[in-house]
């Protein structure tokens, strides 16, 4: 869905990275350590490595310390805590279908692409060796580096500031519907990201693509 004025002009794009341009769950790599169980599976990332704890990484925490202070609160599940950063690339099986071409027919054309993303710095760099379309942007705000992770309009206002963009001006993409909602709020026009296929043919409508 996207919110926006008939009239408004749509002069930059910016995109989340992880389950809008890469694919990303921690499940790719715990299904195979809990041999399909899922209910283990479920219970270990419900419980343990937990979104909440992921996130601090993201805010900036490093691997190691985040690994050392979750291992001391849970030593029977020091090797899987372990896995979640030793074998992180396995979460990250590969791009999402369809989504890199929208951002290469974007540059294209000429339109401005940034990106907005929740990401430790570490894992950033490994994922940019593996996928080039995410060395493409024309400036990007990651959240491990300044140590703002979204919602929080403060990571959006980091962008505004550091490229000197108008919210009006731009095309958000996220999965995540608060993240949107405060785009939204910012004045950005947001599209909730369910496919390729619909970002597409809204991005078509408004003459971006």
């Amino acid at each position: 869905m996207t919110e926006t004025a008939p009239t408004r002009r749509h002069t930059a794009v910016v995109f989340d990275i992880g389950k809008v341009l890469i694919e990303w769950d921690p499940r790719h790599l715990y299904r195979e350590l809990f041999g399909g169980d899922e209910d283990l599976m479920e219970h270990f990332l419900g419980t343990v490595c937990t979104p909440e704890w992921n996130l601090e990484q993201d805010r900036g925490r490093p691997w190691d310390e985040a690994v050392r202070l979750l291992a001391a609160q849970h030593p029977d599940c020091t090797e899987l805590i372990r896995a979640y950063d030793d074998c992180w690339d396995m979460m990250v099986p590969g791009p999402i279908d369809g989504t890199p071409e929208i951002l290469d027919a974007l540059k294209a054309r000429g339109t401005p692409v940034y990106s907005i993303t929740n990401f430790s710095s570490a894992k950033f760099e490994r994922s940019q060796k593996r996928f080039d379309f995410l060395t493409r942007f024309d400036g990007i705000i990651v959240s491990g580096v300044v140590g703002l992770v979204k919602p929080d309009p403060a990571i959006y206002h980091r962008l505004f500031d550091t490229y000197g963009l108008n919210p009006a001006d731009l095309y958000f993409i996220d999965d995540s519907l608060p993240n949107v909602e405060t785009a939204r709020a910012l004045g950005m026009t947001a599209h909730h990201f369910a496919g390729a296929g619909a970002l597409r043919t809204d991005m078509e409508a408004l003459g971006l693509l």
